[in-house]
Parts: structure tokens; sequence; C-alpha cells
């Protein structure tokens, strides 16, 4: 047995080494939760019906051009919302074989019935279509907020879908919570669309816009005065080009008056689809939008290979940096709506920290003082075991990067319990043991063999209990059942092995011949 020691003690040590080099130093190695540090709690709303809509606008114009490809010969097609169908009209049911065969590539799209003597063909979107471009529209959100989120530089952000099509953003130290909403908010759909000459934008304005065409603004801030003006143009409705083949978006400078502009790249199919625009519409105006605002219109004045353009427009270089992350982080598939936004400040975070500490100090110097009154010297034992429990629970939780929530103080706390329940079950048994004349050693080794199994059965149901509020539950659940799970794993190798190596030691030096266990 006590040649164990020989072994054991150099793996505490080591151990413990281990721990304090990750948790060392604590302010820097551990992350506070929003709870503790402040910062912004949003709840967002997708608004999976926009989604659902775009989706049955670009199902009608990839039916359109595929159609077009085969040389059917369309009257029109168009998508009809209320009832998520898609009409195509042809000039001749001599093409309504080959027209039913294509569609059938789409098998999201049922036929149902015609009209006009079977020149329209009615396609409705199936039900688990819709379902599932709902479903997906949340997935695509909660992923492109949390690139949106990485690149904004927040460290250890909780972003979660809560229900069917509600997000949770919890950013712990957010300094700029209006820029974050802004970003986060942001749809940034990027689309190129021909400016329509056919009239002035206040010809449009007063008469109403052709058909076809559309009123947007762009948006004019005087640097100076800070004064906001808002200059129309008259845009044709079709769009060129969207930012999906989008590969990167960069922060640049101008070398004449070196103001900001934002670099875009496409991909080769991008490029492509890019040079044959700027060949198709040289010398006319192409704008750039973004989230139907017009950030600039350039005139087409060569053919522009590579697949490179760029967004010019009176913007700060900080609207310019997220105007790139935005754009980088891809288009929310739907727009989204802000149902709750609250900001903790950092003085409520730090108070909150201050009681948490409070209550952990105060509950071990309540325990410390307990232990060594009722136990003596073994009590001394337990009490060090108890801290190096704490000491690993920290030093976990700076190696998982896990954020310290305040539910997660108060697994800490319920920890530094469970760790001195254990204690005090081998204590008593090693106390029956005594009593009933045992030599010391017998009585250790039998106090500690008969405890580990209700301590074994009493850690491993509330070690499952952790794991499954991990599992199921959300936000500051998760913290109380990180730091239980962990604080769990640390007692049992403290309370158990560390405190029974301890006695070891001392019985391998010392011929004890009575126990200071009260």
């Amino acid at each position: 047995m006590f040649r164990d020691l020989k072994w054991k003690i150099p793996l505490i040590a080591a151990i413990l080494l281990g721990a304090v080099w990750l948790a060392y130093p604590v302010q820097e190695k551990i992350n506070l939760g929003l709870d503790l540090q402040g910062g912004m709690h949003l709840v967002l709303e997708v608004q999976t019906e926009k989604a659902v809509e775009s989706s049955i606008e670009q199902r009608a114009d990839d039916i359109k051009r595929a159609l077009q490809d085969e040389d059917v010969e369309l009257d029109r097609v168009f998508a009809i919302q209320d009832d998520k169908t898609v009409h195509i009209i042809l000039v001749d049911t001599i093409d309504t074989p080959a027209t039913t065969q294509l569609v059938k590539n789409y098998p999201s799209m049922e036929l149902q019935g015609t009209q006009r003597d079977g020149l329209e063909l009615i396609y409705r979107v199936t039900a688990e279509e819709i379902k599932y471009i709902k479903e997906n529209a949340v997935q695509q959100a909660l992923e492109t907020i949390r690139n949106r989120v990485d690149q904004f530089g927040v460290s250890e952000p909780a972003i979660q879908v809560q229900g069917e099509r509600r997000i949770l953003v919890q950013l712990p130290g957010i300094k700029e919570p209006e820029r974050a909403i802004n970003l986060i908010g942001k749809t940034a759909r990027l689309e190129f669309k021909v400016v329509d000459d056919s009239m002035s934008p206040q010809q449009a304005l007063q008469q109403g816009p052709p058909n076809g065409s559309e009123v947007l603004y762009q948006r004019i801030e005087n640097p100076e005065t800070g004064a906001v003006t808002k200059e129309p143009y008259l845009i044709k409705e079709r769009t060129l080009m969207t930012g999906d083949s989008l590969t990167a978006a960069d922060v640049r400078y101008d070398n004449q008056f070196n103001e900001p502009y934002v670099a875009l790249t496409f991909n080769s199919l991008g490029g492509q689809q890019f040079y044959q625009i700027s060949k198709d519409y040289l010398g006319k105006r192409i704008a750039i939008i973004l989230d139907n605002n017009v950030y600039s219109a350039p005139v087409i004045r060569e053919e522009i290979p590579g697949g490179r353009a760029q967004v010019t427009g009176r913007f700060s270089t900080e609207e310019a940096r997220d105007l790139a992350i935005a754009l980088r982080a891809g288009a929310l598939p739907a727009p989204v709506i802000i149902l709750e936004n609250r900001t903790i400040g950092p003085s409520l975070g730090r108070d909150s920290v201050e009681a948490g500490v409070t209550s952990i100090v105060a509950g071990f110097i309540v325990v410390l003082i307990f232990m060594m009154l009722y136990y003596r010297l073994s009590g001394v034992v337990a009490v060090t075991a108890l801290f190096l429990n704490l000491l690993l629970l920290l030093g976990a939780l700076a190696y998982f990067g896990a954020a310290l929530t305040l539910p997660g103080i108060a697994g800490i706390i319920l920890t530094v319990g469970m760790a001195i329940d254990a204690n005090v079950l081998v204590f008593e048994r090693v106390r029956e043991e005594v009593r009933i004349g045992k030599p010391v050693r017998a009585a250790i080794d039998a106090g500690f063999a008969k405890a580990f199994r209700t301590i074994v059965d009493a850690n491993v149901t509330t070690f499952i209990a952790a794991i499954v509020l991990f599992q199921f539950g959300t936000g500051p659940i998760k913290g109380f059942a990180i730091t239980l799970c962990i604080g769990i794993a640390a007692s049992m190798f403290t309370a158990v092995f560390v405190s029974r190596t301890v006695f070891d030691s001392f019985m391998a030096r010392k011929k004890i011949q009575t126990l200071s266990i009260g």
C-alpha cells in the first residue's frame, strides 16, 4: 500500500501544477458570462415567410430560364405567394409535354391543374418543402449571425435557436450595443441592378415609376454637419446578379481622397457573370444595392474581367468595416426582427461577481470551521482536499474555455457541499471502525472501502442529472450543469484519492496509535 505513494504523490502534484498553470491568472483565463460582466441579450425572430416567398420567386425564375434554354415559347412565368404557386403560361400547347417533363426535375412542385385551355400550368410548392425552407432559413440565419458575431470580436457569445423561428443571442462584454444590433440585424442582400434612365427620379416620384422599375434611395450624410439626406434613384426591378457568389469583401482606401470602400471578389462563376454584365451594359449605370439601399451607381466604362468589383459610398471606416463583415458572413436568408433587447450594465455584473465570490469564501470558511471543530486534524485534511477541488475546477473551466455564469457559481457552491459530504461519509465510517476497536490502519482502510460505493452512487446520479441539464438546458442552465459536472469529477478525485493519499502518507512516516477524528 505504501509503495503506491511513489506514484500517487507525483501524480497529484502534476495535476495540481497543471491546474494552477491553466487557471493563472484567473482574470485572464476564466471567461465571465453575460450576467457577470454585462453585455447584450437579444431575442430575434426570423421572418421565415419571407424566406418562403424568396424561394418561390427564385424557383419561378429558375423554371423560366430552364424552359427558355429548351426553346419553349413562353408568355410569362410568375409566382403567387398567397397560395404558394408558380404559374407557367405557354404560347402553344405543343410545348406542354416538354414543360411538364422539365418541371419534374423539381420534385417539390406538384401540378395543381391547368387553365386557359391548357396554356396555363399551375404548380404548387409542397407542404414538406415549405416546412424545410422555414427550418433551413432559421439554421442559415443562426450560422450567418454566428459568423458575423465571430468577426465582430465578441468572446464567448451564446447563439442558439429557441422554438421554431427564434434565435437567442447573448454577447458578454459588448461595448457598442447599437453597432452590434445593426450588424446582426442587417439582411445584407447584395444586388446589382440597372439604373432606369427613361425618366428622372423626380418624375417617377410625381407620376409613378414605369412598369418593371422602382424608386430606391441612397443615404448621404454630411461629414461636417452630420445631416442625413436621401437621393432617389429609378432602378429596374430585375436583379442582374446577387452576392451569393461572393468570396471576399475587404475594406480599402482610394488613392485620391483616402476614402474607404469595400473591395469585392467573386468566385469563378460569379466572375464570369459579372464580366458578362459589364459587357452587356457597357456605358450604362449599374446600381450596387444592399438591403434596398443604393450605395453607388457607377457607369460601366469598360468590360471588367477577373471577378472584382467595389462598393463605394459616403461612409466612415467603421461603416465600411461592418459592411464588409456582413458581406463576408453572407446574407440572411430572411429578415429578422428584434423581439427582446436587454442590456446588462458592467456594474451589475461586477456586483454579481463580488456577491458570488463572497458566498464561496463565506461557505468555505464556515465549512473549514465546522470540519476542524468536529473532525479535528482529519477535518484539516478534508478542507485541504476541498481547496484542491476548487483549484481543479478553475483549471478545468480555463481549459475548456467555459464561461462562468452566476448559476455556474451556484454549481461551484453545490460542489463544495458535495465534496465535503464525501469526506463526512468516509470519516463517519472510520469513526465506527475505531469505536469497535480496530487499529488505525485497518479502520482507515475499512472506512474508505465501505464509504466508496455510497460516494460513487451519489455522485454518478448527480452527474447524470447534470448531463441531462447540459443537453436540454439553455443559457444559465448550461453554465450550472458545466460547473456541476466538472466539480463532481474533481470532488471524486480529491475527496477519495487525495484524502486517502494524505492519510497513507502520515501512516507511512509515523506509527500512529490514535487518530484525530473527533
